[in-house]
């Protein structure tokens, strides 16, 4: 027999009470937020979450629309700052630095911890520019041929060297969609982060494309500490070794990802994985 709603209900906000306050950062642990809240003027977005970004590791953000995923992941480089009325609290730390400190250079931040975004947006200037302009507005270089270097290497490990390496003058949005985002992943990654923060990077790429991004973010995996937000629960299961479901603004469960999948702790994950609501 089924336990009654209200009593499972109860019985998961239990759970949740218990463990978030005993959640300790993980030694491996990149950046650790916690308990962090969201406003958007009135409305409670994001609701005590802790959680970390492990170094090395992918942790994918999993949740139905409008859970708030998104609005936590980018948390993590303070890109909330630039909308209006939306207010963060609680702690997030890089390397146990507060983020959020007086002395925290947003730019340098948003350099340590890059982005890429649901749509590819390259800019309007050639592939290599395209990759060059972290690195120059940052200082990383000076001489041409370092730059052909971060440029090259870059390319490289976004997987498109080989397809770009003759056509380096032309414009980036020529590209195709699939190629437009790596391009953003080589864009991201050329300024040397630590972190690289992925907000639904295959949402808009056929199959092919997406199954390219998948690759290079498991080949990308063993350089930087990666967190994807992302509604295809597959696409969670292949590329990430800890999950984190979002649901309302909580964050219901996060682990291992194949306990996330096989054996979840909370009936809501366990109805979320299953396809009874999403």
């Amino acid at each position: 027999m089924s336990m009654p709603e209200p009593e499972r209900r109860e019985r998961e906000r239990a759970g949740r009470s218990c463990a978030a306050p005993q959640l300790r950062a993980d030694p491996s642990a990149k950046m650790c937020a916690r308990g962090v809240d969201v406003y958007y003027g009135d409305k409670h977005a994001i609701k005590s979450v802790d959680l970390d970004i492990v170094s090395d590791e992918v942790t994918a953000l999993i949740g139905p629309s409008g859970c708030g995923k998104s609005t936590f992941l980018r948390c993590f480089n303070r890109m909330n700052d630039t909308i209006p009325r939306c207010r963060v609290s609680g702690s997030i730390t890089l390397d146990g630095e507060d983020i959020h400190a007086p002395d925290m250079d947003v730019v340098q931040l948003r350099a340590r911890v890059g982005m890429v975004f649901q749509k590819p947006n390259p800019f309007p200037k050639s592939i290599y520019e395209n990759v060059a302009y972290g690195p120059r507005i940052h200082g990383l270089a000076s001489r041409r041929v370092e730059f052909d270097g971060i440029v090259e290497r870059s390319l490289l490990r976004a997987g498109l060297w080989d397809e770009v390496k003759d056509r380096l003058g032309e414009p980036g949005t020529a590209l195709s969609g699939g190629q437009q985002q790596r391009l953003c992943i080589a864009r991201a990654i050329a300024v040397d982060p630590e972190v690289v923060l992925m907000d639904e990077p295959c949402s808009a790429l056929d199959p092919i494309a997406t199954a390219r991004i998948e690759e290079l973010i498991y080949e990308l995996r063993g350089r930087y500490a990666i967190a994807i937000v992302t509604h295809n629960m597959q696409q969670a299961a292949r590329v990430s070794q800890r999950t984190a479901f979002f649901h309302l603004g909580e964050l219901i469960e996060y682990g291992a990802t194949d306990e996330i999948f096989t054996n979840p702790r909370q009936q809501r994950t366990s109805d979320y994985i299953t396809g009874r609501y999403g």
